[in-house]
């Protein structure tokens, strides 16, 4: 195309982008304008949000709506757009799109009333969910002046999701300009949805996997991290749905989001809870016959707005008001050719509180501790000197030729009062098994990780973190923290070919081969998955098999279980290969 006929052009989409479109019919104006993301409203075409992570807003635009309900596009020079976000101060929008439809999602950011528009980054892989941060304190000598950040959730080239079923995503953050691009989440699957709170902290959803890989135990949770990466942790309980997406806090201190059975397109229920006490505040705002809500955003006065539509399908969503404590629910705007599934108010709002940060890139480690791992959540108790060690698991993410895997970092010793730190890698998933003197794993955490130069500390085992902890000196702190942090190439793996596999052949077959007792074992892992439980060793009649007993706790439900028979002594395993049977149970269990 020459150039005359590129400049007409461009003329010609800004011309059509200031048209005003109509203002749908039935809709109470809006008191300020409002920025809202669309997607074609196709007959069978996909669901904008699908998906882990979110996909199928190709197509969509962005479109200002002003006070009268009248709407005009912001972005028609762009294939794509979508994920708008407001800036504190109201004049500018952030938001993701692509220039062209081959281009990757990036983060852009123009002014309020669409020009000036600019790319701010592409991340490393790409960007989506685009927010604001608050101002960061951090002064150092190439940094002498507070600077502005924003985060999104974006990709590290070639890395899948644990399920291996797309990319993986994590929550970035840049400097306004793009620069000082850098990854602040590690979970070995997808985190999307990102929010900051007032206190300045982020909010997100992020997808735990169980340890055995049980699609029926897996869940959505919302959790928390400092805008740095550092001091991350559950946010909502596990009350109401297992999916929890699109948190918002709102102007009268809730967080209210959408929770759904499973991940779907994002749609769902509407639940709230308190910013003070979000793990025991839960509260349902809509049942399963008030149809499909997602992507709020909180108004001045308390409400949010929301996108919603029939659960039928029978029209596309739209955008509504909807005070959280009535469930109150009014039209602010509708296009009926069109989904409008995301909202922002387009005016002033309260910055939250400003952030500093410990996060030293020149440091490669940092420290996990705990008060005593004996401290459980409430009705569980673990008597003292049940716990003996701390196994330290990383994981290692999957890629397009290659599953995610389990390395053993380590194990330490707990103090005799239950507490314990380490020092492991920076920016490395990894999981915290607490084991009995059989080295059966009693706990296992979901992956974590700990930021350059951070700590990131617990009270007990899957403690309630809204309890006072007990005020005493963690005897683990009198000395110095042990060092997990082996070069990669060193660190072990426990496979079923070359750890459980010759035990097999040469201990198991002579009595479990053709023509044997139960369980009939021909050599390969699948034999043996019947008598386990993935990632749960003590739960699994294979270890109870080859430790004489039923080594289930009180909480599991297979307490109280007649135990197989022992295993004969003629042919009785030794330590390190019942251990080896045990290790590759508690990492997985995987063929």
């Amino acid at each position: 195309m020459r150039r005359a006929d590129s400049e007409r052009l461009l003329l010609v989409l800004a011309a059509l982008a200031a048209v005003p479109l109509p203002a749908a019919a039935g809709t109470r104006p809006a008191t300020a304008p409002l920025v809202v993301a669309q997607v074609p409203a196709r007959a069978g075409g996909p669901l904008p949000g699908a998906g882990l992570p979110p996909g199928g807003d190709e197509g969509g635009r962005l479109v200002l709506v002003d006070a009268a309900g009248r709407a005009s596009v912001l972005t028609a020079g762009f294939a794509s757009a979508a994920d708008p976000e407001v800036s504190f101060d109201g004049r500018r929008i952030l938001f993701a799109a692509r220039k062209e439809a081959a281009d990757p999602w990036c983060v852009w950011e123009m002014k309020a009333d669409g020009t000036a528009e600019r790319k701010v980054t592409c991340g490393a892989a790409g960007a989506r969910q685009p927010i604001y941060l608050t101002t960061v304190y951090t002064l150092t000598p190439t940094n002498v002046e507070p600077w502005v950040q924003v985060a999104f959730v974006g990709s590290d080239p070639g890395e899948r999701n644990e399920a291996g079923s797309g990319p993986n995503t994590s929550l970035w953050s840049c400097k306004t300009d793009g620069t000082s691009l850098r990854r602040l989440t590690y979970n070995l699957s997808n985190d999307v949805d990102p929010v900051v709170l007032p206190d300045g902290r982020m909010v997100y959803a992020g997808w735990l996997r169980s340890p055995g890989h049980d699609p029926s135990s897996d869940r959505v949770a919302l959790l928390g991290v400092n805008e740095d990466g550092t001091d991350y942790q559950t946010y909502a309980g596990e009350q109401g749905l297992p999916v929890k997406r699109m948190p918002s806090p709102t102007a009268k201190g809730l967080v209210v989001y959408v929770e759904s059975a499973g991940i779907g397109d994002g749609a769902g229920r509407l639940a709230s809870v308190s910013q003070v006490r979000p793990l025991h505040t839960y509260r349902s705002l809509s049942g399963d016959g008030d149809g499909l809500f997602r992507s709020p955003s909180p108004l001045a006065d308390g409400r949010v707005l929301v996108a919603w539509r029939p659960a039928d399908g029978t029209a596309p969503f739209a955008i509504y008001r909807l005070d959280p404590a009535t469930g109150a629910r009014e039209k602010a705007f509708a296009d009926p050719a069109w989904h409008s599934v995301q909202a922002r108010l387009v005016a002033p709002r309260p910055s939250p509180d400003a952030r500093s940060s410990v996060v030293r890139a020149e440091d490669p480690e940092g420290k996990l501790y705990a008060i005593d791992v004996g401290i459980l959540a409430p009705g569980q108790s673990l008597p003292a000197g049940t716990a003996r060690r701390l196994r330290v698991v990383e994981g290692v993410p999957a890629t397009t030729d290659r599953a995610a895997a389990r390395r053993l970092l380590g194990e330490i010793p707990l103090a005799e009062d239950g507490s314990f730190q380490v020092q492991v890698p920076a920016n490395t998933p990894v999981q915290l098994q607490v084991l009995d003197a059989d080295g059966l794993a009693l706990r296992t955490s979901a992956w974590l990780w700990v930021r350059n130069h951070g700590a990131q500390g617990c009270v007990g085992c899957h403690e309630d973190p809204e309890r006072t902890p007990p005020n005493r000196f963690a005897k683990a702190l009198e000395s110095p923290a042990p060092v997990l942090n082996l070069p990669p190439d060193k660190r072990r793996t426990v496979t079923y070919a070359a750890d459980v596999k010759p035990i097999v052949e040469s201990k198991c077959l002579a009595c479990h081969g053709s023509g044997g007792p139960p369980p009939l074992l021909d050599g390969t892992a699948s034999a043996l998955q019947a008598s386990l439980v993935p990632g749960a060793a003590r739960r699994s009649r294979l270890a109870w098999h080859l430790l004489g007993r039923n080594a289930a706790r009180p909480w599991d439900g297979e307490a109280g279980a007649p135990a197989p028979s022992p295993v004969p002594a003629s042919v009785a395993l030794s330590a390190d290969q019942v251990r080896a049977f045990i290790e590759w149970i508690d990492l997985g269990g995987t063929p």
